[in-house]
């Protein structure tokens, strides 16, 4: 069964529950844990946990009725996750969304015994949170968001908005992207056929973000890709500006970056995956075990140009590759 036709056999569902089932649930306020990756300022992490509430809303799920909605932010900070998880699963909520890599891994450290959904996670079962994507089995289960070779698409887009690229660099934080060798290994192989020489460049704080860009930049026919972890999405806005200052033609993993000023951008809808764990969220309060919902891996991808950008470095963006974007900035 197709993802789609399985989230919309779960849909419907939802409105078919049993009368019983449903009078099981009135009098009863269930408590649901979110631990964000990011921090309670971002605009886009805010827009994704309201896209949750209303969708649980509609699902019959409203504060102050018959639930509760505990969320912690963790801004990207180790600590946070670990200190943010115990909170969490000291609370004992009945179910429990876990945004990011970092937060899942913070979270099953804590229990295995509560209900767990994950969004923004990069392969799941490689690092561990699923046996499998079809029968997770234990507590886990979730919406993953890219698969490896993504990373090809990337570089492709990239060479086509700026075709003078002739050297990339990957920059990713070892710590909050762990699975960073899947995407690496995806471009290598890519990158021959595009005449490309590929580097990579780890990075830990936005100093050293300055330092790989900068050094990157000495040489012509430069070009980034920002890895999807949860440390570049929340710095953001310093990557952007840096690509900006040393006039390095980027290609980034979410809509968001380029709506922020990056230059162009291919991947998931992540304020849609919100709204999808949602319903994974609804049918664990009502009964249905975790292990025996399937991860699901995304349909929905948005390839957004950002042509003030694509100007101001001097670049002229194919009319096709406009023609196919979602979104053109101007």
């Amino acid at each position: 069964m197709r993802r789609r036709e399985f989230i919309t056999l779960l849909g419907g569902a939802a409105a078919a529950w049993p009368l019983a089932a449903r009078a099981q649930q009135a009098g009863r306020v269930r408590r649901i844990g979110v631990l964000m990756g990011f921090a309670a300022s971002d605009p886009e992490a805010q827009r994704s946990i309201a896209a949750f509430r209303q969708r649980l809303q509609e699902l019959g799920w409203s504060e102050p009725g018959n639930v509760r909605i505990e969320v912690r932010w963790a801004a990207g900070d180790a600590g946070h996750f670990e200190a943010d998880a115990a909170d969490l699963v000291g609370i004992k909520p009945d179910v429990i969304l876990g945004n990011t890599s970092q937060g899942v891994t913070a979270l099953r450290q804590k229990t295995d015994t509560i209900p767990i959904v994950f969004s923004q996670v990069t392969d799941p079962v490689g690092q561990g949170f699923v046996a499998n994507l079809a029968h997770p089995g234990g507590n886990v289960t979730g919406f993953s968001s890219f698969e490896p070779e993504m990373a090809g698409k990337w570089l492709e887009l990239l060479k086509e908005i700026a075709p003078g690229i002739a050297r990339v660099v990957f920059i990713f934080n070892p710590r909050t992207a762990s699975y960073a060798a899947l995407y690496l290994r995806s471009i290598k192989a890519l990158a021959p056929s595009l005449a490309v020489e590929l580097s990579e460049a780890p990075v830990l704080d936005e100093a050293e973000i300055d330092s790989a860009m900068a050094a990157h930049r000495r040489e012509p026919g430069a070009g980034l890709i920002v890895a999807p972890d949860v440390f570049n999405i929340s710095h953001r806005r310093s990557i952007i500006a840096l690509a900006a200052r040393y006039r390095l033609p980027a290609v980034y993993t979410l809509r968001l970056f380029a709506s922020d000023g990056g230059l162009i951008a291919y991947g998931y809808d992540v304020v849609d995956q919100f709204r999808q764990a949602a319903l994974y969220v609804d049918h664990i309060l009502r009964g249905v075990n975790p292990g025996d919902l399937p991860v699901q891996q995304p349909t929905k991808f948005e390839l957004v140009i950002n042509l003030i950008t694509a100007k101001a470095l001097g670049l002229t963006v194919p009319s096709h590759l406009q023609q196919r974007a979602d979104e053109v900035i101007e």
